[in-house]
This record gives structure tokens, sequence and C-alpha cells, in this order.
């Protein structure tokens, strides 16, 4: 039985008066046994975040980590090393906007994925596609390619410690959601494509859906047989949203 999780992605949101006003919110949540929760924080706000929420069953991720696990002469980023002294337990690999954006290609996002687990952070991939490439039928060529990348670079079992989450980019922050059995469908490709290169991982990686979640739609989505939590944008930056979006995965 896969636990849910449901992870807060903050983006490029907060001021340390902010976060610390959003955590002494999500301190005071009543939150479910059953669903692992993280938060994602701007790197800048890592150790605040890891110092606020000592005690509490709330895990702190990166939203980025360098390509290399070691420190070294690369300004500007931060290395998974660095990220697990800080107090992270997970990283975000892949998101749509480092590879929309920033123009991050498979190849670097693979060596990403590889830094994360050299330092001992489990990362969350994640894949999706365009409206353009939905709309021309592509969205189980360019999820799979995105996967198969990793798998490929790193081996199936790679998949072990970590998590997927499967974002299209035309629903990231647009208000439109994919229908839960849209979501469903890619959700169960995904699981297949694993379960080609092994059945046994294939069962117990955990895939999250991500794109506009809201406590109104949590609850249509984490019904899904192959959806085992999301992660959430904006919405993350309300406790109380939050909140009950947390206890619709407990459900």
């Amino acid at each position: 039985m896969r636990r849910p999780m449901v992870a807060g992605n903050w983006k490029m949101h907060g001021t340390r008066a902010s976060v610390a006003e959003l955590i002494e919110g999500l301190a005071n949540l009543a939150l479910p046994g059953g669903v692992d929760v993280a938060v994602f924080p701007p790197s800048l706000h890592v150790s605040l975040v890891v110092d606020c929420l000592e005690g509490q069953l709330i895990s702190v991720g990166a939203q980025n980590c360098a390509h290399q696990a070691g420190q070294g002469a690369l300004t500007g980023e931060v290395s998974s090393t660095q990220l697990a002294d800080a107090g992270c337990k997970f990283v975000l690999v892949g998101h749509s906007e480092r590879r929309q954006v920033m123009g991050e290609s498979n190849e670097v996002l693979n060596r990403k994925f590889e830094a994360a687990q050299a330092a001992g952070l489990i990362p969350i991939l994640c894949i999706g596609e365009t409206l353009e490439e939905r709309e021309a039928g592509k969205t189980l060529e360019v999820v799979g390619q995105q996967l198969g990348s990793i798998i490929e670079e790193l081996g199936v079992g790679a998949f072990v410690n970590a998590v997927i989450a499967y974002e299209p980019v035309w629903a990231i922050g647009t208000g439109l959601t994919a229908s839960p059995e849209q979501a469903q469908e890619v959700h169960a490709a995904i699981r297949a494509q694993l379960r080609q290169e092994n059945s046994e991982v294939a069962q117990g990686v955990r895939l999250l859906y991500g794109g506009s979640v809201k406590a109104a739609n949590a609850v249509e989505l984490f019904g899904m047989p192959d959806i085992d939590g999301g992660l959430i944008g904006g919405a993350s930056l309300n406790a109380d949203e939050f909140g009950a979006i947390i206890r619709a995965a407990g459900n």
C-alpha cells in the first residue's frame, strides 16, 4: 500500500515575515497521520523553515539543486549535500518552469537526479506536457521520454527512492486542471512504463498530480487508483487550503 503524499511548492514566494506566518498556520493544522507532508520554500528560507518546523510532522524540501553533489566553484548554485546539511529531505527535479523557462535538458536533469540521491535526498521528478503537445496527441510520448531519460541513464532502480509528479504544463497556475480521468490516464501510463522494467518498483513508487489542485477538486483527483497525492503550488501558500488538501489525501 503506497502512503499518500502532499507536497507544497512555494516557488519564488515569501518574505521572512510571510514565511513565519505561514509556518505558524501549518503548525496549527490537525494533520492526518497517514499522509506524508512536505513543503518546498525558496532556498533562501530553507533554514528558517527547517528550524521552525522542528518537531512537526512536515518535511522540508528544496525546489532545485546543482548538477553536482559536492561543493565547488559553481557560483549561484546550491549543492544537494548543502541542502541535506541544511535539513532538507526532498528536492524537486525537472519542474516545468526549470525545463521551459530555464532551459534545463533531460541530460542536465539526469545529473541533478543522481546528485540528489548521492546526497541522500529523495528527488521528486516532475514531468508533463505543454498545451500544444496535448492538443497534438503527444502527451504520453512526451511524458514517456522525460521518464525514460532517467531510466536509460540511471536504471529503473533509481525510482525505489524517488517520487514522480505528473504536472501538465498547461494546468500549472492557470486555473485549468486535468480531469481526474485525464490525470489517471497519464499516471497509469507512467506506472505501466515502469512496470515494463520492474513490476515491484512500479507498484511501490508514488505518483503525485500537480496542476491547479485545490481543496475543491482534491478528493476526486486523489480518488483515482494511480494518483497517490499532489504537488501543490499556489494553494500551498494558504495554510487552511493546504490543510484541506492534505485531509483529502488522508481520505
